[in-house]
């Protein structure tokens, strides 16, 4: 059972992007910080990356299931943003994101941000459905955020239940 089990599933590291950018003054905004949709931008590309890797599908983006900004990332720090899948259905899969800034010279790190977003495999390139593999976590960190997958997707689903009831309720004719 445990090796039909590592046969089906991939381990986080198998998963892991990092990427670095800068923080140029065109990303920010007037307080010199970078402007927070082109953080999500840098994240949905990175995770998009960890999604594709871990499927090996078309995927798409489904949601943005949190984004937390914990400090502002400064004109000319880095920005370092590293993802892994966090647990995955038969073809939807939670991908978390960490976001470390550093100021560039006096070398200080900190967490900057967290994210979790939510990516569904389409189809293979033979055109047929994708079943996700398992994720296997191995590193206390890893481990520690893959251990309430469930409960966060549980969370998901009451959420886009709800949402489905709000959208009944929103009207899409022009009101002139």
């Amino acid at each position: 059972m445990a090796a039909e089990l590592q046969k089906n599933s991939r381990y986080c590291r198998e998963t892991r992007v990092i990427q670095t950018h800068r923080v140029f003054p065109f990303h920010a905004n007037a307080h010199g910080t970078l402007f927070g949709g082109e953080l999500m931008k840098q994240l949905d590309d990175c995770a998009s990356i960890t999604a594709q890797r871990f499927s090996r599908a078309a995927i798409v983006t489904a949601s943005v299931d949190s984004l937390n900004f914990l400090k502002p990332l400064m004109v000319d720090d880095s920005v370092c943003i590293e993802t892994f899948v966090s647990g995955a259905g038969k073809s939807s899969m939670e991908i978390f994101a960490k976001v470390l800034g550093e100021n560039l010279q006096t070398g200080e790190r900190y967490l900057a941000a967290t994210c979790f977003m939510t990516f569904v495999a389409l189809r293979n390139n033979d055109g047929i459905a994708v079943h996700l593999p398992n994720i296997l976590p191995e590193t206390p960190e890893e481990q520690f955020i893959c251990q309430d997958y469930e409960s966060r997707k549980a969370n998901r689903m009451a959420i886009r239940q709800s949402q489905a009831e709000f959208d009944k309720r929103i009207t899409i004719e022009m009101p002139w």
